[in-house]
């Protein structure tokens, strides 16, 4: 381990609905036309837990292609979540966009977790190149390892040798804080980013 003080130090940022807004609803609502029919194909068809198996390193192509021979009938919409994917996210969030560069200038160590396929987390590269801005980054689908597990936040703290009482990280899901809380990082729930400000100046990160 590095001999970085125990006092928090460092901030690991999630990144989709921390510093990108994305939510398939987005894209969904365009394609059906009422609420009903937009839930229950994202509760049904192309579901959180399916999208996971990208986020963990599965092409899309493949569970694409596996997804319409379960539901044929709505080809066009699945391979919407594939090739119009970037329609789900609206662009950054400015507040923790803006948060994120306060932190670089006062010279704060910045890392993320996310869970992302890696060919949608090129796209986001080139879409928004702030979140190449990290000192250190895992992504889930590089390392076949997604949260809330702890095996991807141990991962991270052995590669970059940092150790977990030195850290912020700010997550929107609760699972994801609770198990990071369980390895001894502090860990914000976001809501916005006014409350994750408020949590940076608590620890003393910002003044």
């Amino acid at each position: 381990m590095n001999s970085i003080a125990s006092r928090p130090s460092i901030v690991v940022f999630d990144i989709g609905n921390v510093l990108i807004d994305w939510d398939p609803r987005r894209l969904y609502r365009k394609i059906f036309a009422d609420e009903a029919a937009c839930d229950r194909f994202l509760r049904e068809v192309c579901t959180l837990e399916w999208n996971l198996q990208m986020d963990r390193g599965r092409a899309f192509a493949d569970a694409v292609a596996e997804k319409i021979a379960e539901f044929p009938h709505l080809a066009a919409e699945i391979r919407a979540y594939d090739e119009r994917w970037g329609e789900m996210v609206s662009g950054p969030i400015a507040g923790s966009v803006a948060l994120k560069a306060r932190l670089r200038a006062a010279g704060t160590p910045l890392y993320a977790i996310t869970n992302f396929s890696r060919e949608k987390f090129d796209y986001a590269l080139a879409r928004f190149p702030f979140l190449a801005d990290f000192d250190g980054i895992v992504v889930s689908a590089d390392v076949g390892m997604v949260k809330p597990e702890r095996d991807i936040f141990e991962l991270f703290l052995r590669r970059f040798a940092v150790p977990a009482e030195a850290c912020v990280f700010v997550d929107d899901s609760p699972p994801n804080v609770a198990t990071a809380r369980s390895l001894g990082m502090i860990a914000h729930h976001f809501r916005g980013a006014e409350g994750f400000e408020a949590e940076l100046r608590r620890v003393g990160l910002l003044s």
